[in-house]
């Protein structure tokens, strides 16, 4: 019994131990995982087998597992005793040094977060989907894994649905095998990952398929309804692969590359290796491409591959090696496509953005490992920028390419990668760390001081700025003086978007005859109403090429021309704009304020399909644009109150938290309460005890 109790205890101590390291002491070699998913259920059965090496001799091995119900675990094929707390299995058996082994879980879980399931509740066809987001320590929630990204194992996929999907996953498809309803797909990796960019998404998708000029298959998914906006949206992928391998100077580190769309994705885009998944509503046509495109996006989670994915930082610490050089290649690649105005104004905007961050006190260093997005991604991009122009191009690109090479499929910090770039350099970084890593401020002075050398654009408009604060003549006057002169049509809608109160309507009229994309949206969403004079110049941008312009110009029109109303409603009753269904939201809206525009019957149309947009079967930004719309001129009705029930609950945290504000300024409201209170039983659990509490039930 004594030594029974002493064994016990010192298997739970040692659990409690290894828990609480950071370094794992095994070697993940290879991971082969099966599920087979219910989606009505949420539900995932499976199965993982893995070989591992034990780095040193243990009185236990253990592995992350969130929620699961284990049927069985197996250590070298016999079944061992394990402890499991909820979040991790800890199996009781000793392992020697330098030895192999093979463990094997079958498990059943519904997972709380990570896989993602939309549309299989409703009624529309066609709109469901499952996907995962395993970003940072997430995949244990539908397969145990080790949630360290220090551990890089070959995983092989198998993944058991429904053969009326597309199933698409990281690696190469091996084989699609179909056994009555079910279609089994089978991916296979060639090189170690981490775990967390282990990744699947299922829907109604179609493909089209290119190769980079290496040799890389690129997959390239659409819904199948969305198929005709395939090329607007992934316009430029080629070029932006190819010059991303060209610049880095690495090849393409996986075996093929696949992008593919899901709605309600938590972020823009998420780099698993080799499968980017990104939010729907970069999905857009060649109009609206003009307004919003997924180039930045596209580039950036491709530039993840290698900075991220091919080598991977070892904490939080050193997350600029992923997202600061991410998006500096990203913004290289914008160069490629849009050129170098367009390059620098981007980076001016984060200039002015960065400067405000450090002008409110929250300046933080790249160091930081609980620094914001705005730090790492921005200032991470001015700081790769400036350490190109300190060590210069050469050397720069030379040591990037040694960086990758040297820790390929494994993890750096940033003193290695330091390292690395002073032996190519044969000088000291320190200083240069000190200002652009290591201190809280941005280096704004250098910044504006490189942009004025670099772009004749940025430098014209700092003049121009200067000699409107100290010159006696007009704004107007002065503008004139420069406006011939200007090449770069970003500049001039610039100028216009900040100095129009102080511009004559005349010149606004010149101007938008010009006819630039960049001048006209500045006029149009400048000007607070239309006068008379600007009536015509106005009129003219209902049929221009950007959802942007068109959709302000409308609602300014429809306010300052009330005679003429109907007219305009009937130009535009066709379009349904960005991809957050804004302009069509606008169109209903004030369609259904014209008196004596359609018929009782065509209004009431109009009305249903304005609340529809509330439904969760619409992405969140669609349904939070629909919901302030209806909330500040219809009211809402009790579905679009059950809708907005179910978006408190919501997956994307910034929508639940837009969804939780409006509800709790409603339930101020005693009748939108009693209506609340009415409806409680119609909603689902989790509804209803988010509901309870604010109801202070």
């Amino acid at each position: 019994m004594y030594k029974k109790l002493i064994t016990s205890l010192a298997f739970l101590l040692i659990g409690v131990q290894l828990i609480s390291q950071t370094n794992w002491p095994y070697d993940f070699i290879k991971g082969s995982i099966e599920v087979k998913i219910d989606p009505f259920k949420e539900e995932i059965r499976g199965k993982v087998r893995y070989k591992l090496t034990a780095l040193d001799h243990l009185d236990s091995l253990y592995l992350d597992a969130r929620d699961m119900e284990l049927n069985t675990v197996r250590l070298n094929g016999k079944e061992v005793a394990y402890k499991y707390d909820g979040k991790k299995i800890v199996v009781g058996k000793s392992l020697g040094r330098g030895k192999r082994y093979r463990l094997e879980i079958s498990y059943r879980t519904q997972p709380a977060q990570a896989v993602y399931f939309l549309g299989w509740q409703d009624s529309i066809p066609r709109n469901e989907q499952v996907w995962t987001q395993g970003q940072g320590k997430y995949t244990s929630n539908w397969v145990p894994a080790p949630d360290d990204m220090n551990e890089k194992i070959i995983i092989d996929l198998a993944i058991s649905f429904d053969k009326g999907y597309e199933v698409i996953a990281n690696g190469r498809l091996r084989n699609a095998r179909t056994a009555r309803s079910q279609k089994i797909w089978k991916y296979k990796m060639d090189r170690p990952m981490s775990s967390y960019l282990l990744a699947f998404a299922i829907g109604d998708y179609v493909s089209s398929t290119s190769s980079s000029r290496s040799g890389i298959p690129i997959f390239l998914y659409s819904y199948r309804k969305d198929h005709q906006k395939s090329e607007p949206t992934y316009r430029y992928s080629e070029e932006i692969f190819n010059f991303l391998e060209s610049e880095i100077g690495v090849p393409y580190p996986w075996q093929n590359y696949k992008q593919v769309p899901v709605r309600d994705f938590l972020y823009a885009g998420m780099e698993n290796t080799g499968l980017t998944i990104y939010s729907d509503g970069y999905v857009v046509d060649s109009t609206a491409f003009r307004d919003l495109n997924y180039v930045n996006v596209n580039a950036h989670e491709l530039a993840h591959q290698w900075f991220g994915n091919m080598v991977t930082e070892t904490d939080a610490g050193q997350h600029w090696l992923h997202e600061g050089l991410a998006t500096y290649y990203a913004y290289l690649s914008e160069k490629q496509i849009f050129g170098e105005d367009y390059f620098y104004w981007k980076l001016w905007d984060t200039a002015q953005q960065l400067k405000q961050q450090d002008a409110r006190g929250q300046g933080e260093a790249l160091t930081d490992p609980k620094a914001g997005s705005l730090t790492f991604y921005e200032k991470g991009a001015w700081a790769a920028l400036m350490l190109n122009e300190a060590v210069g191009k050469e050397i720069f690109r030379k040591s990037i390419r040694e960086f990758l090479e040297e820790y390929a499929f494994n993890n750096a910090t940033l003193s290695q990668f330091f390292t690395v770039f002073e032996e190519q350099c044969r000088c000291s970084l320190e200083d240069f760390r000190k200002t652009w890593f290591d201190s809280a401020t941005f280096p704004y002075k250098q910044a504006e001081d490189h942009l004025r050398k670099k772009s004749p654009s940025v430098g014209s408009f700092l003049k121009l700025q200067q000699e409107l604060m100290v010159r006696p003549e007009t704004n107007e006057d002065i503008v004139q003086e420069y406006w011939n002169d200007i090449d770069d049509p970003e500049l001039k809608g610039r100028i216009i978007k900040g100095y129009s109160t102080s511009l004559s309507e005349h010149f606004l009229k010149n101007v938008a005859r010009e006819d630039l994309l960049k001048v006209n949206q500045a006029v149009a969403v400048s000007l607070p109403s239309v006068t008379p004079e600007m009536q015509t110049t106005f009129e003219s941008f209902l049929e221009t090429p950007s959802y942007i312009t068109r959709e302000n110009a409308l609602y300014k029109l429809w306010i300052s021309f009330p005679d003429k109303r109907k007219q305009y409603l009937n130009a535009t009753s066709g379009v349904f704009g960005l991809p957050n269904r804004s302009f069509r939201l606008t169109w209903l809206l004030l369609s259904l304020l014209t008196p004596d525009y359609g018929t009782p019957e065509t209004k009431a149309n109009w009305e249903k399909e304005l609340r529809g947009y509330t439904a969760n079967y619409n992405g969140f930004e669609v349904r939070q644009t629909a919901f302030v719309v209806i909330h500040d001129v219809l009211g809402l009705n009790d579905q679009n109150l059950k809708d907005l029930a179910q978006a408190c609950v919501h997956h994307v945290w910034q929508f639940r938290n837009f969804a939780r504000n409006l509800m709790e300024e409603l339930l101020r409201d005693e009748v939108y309460r009693h209506r609340v209170q009415g409806m409680l039983s119609e909603l689902g659990q989790k509804e209803r005890v988010y509901l309870n509490k604010s109801l202070g039930s």
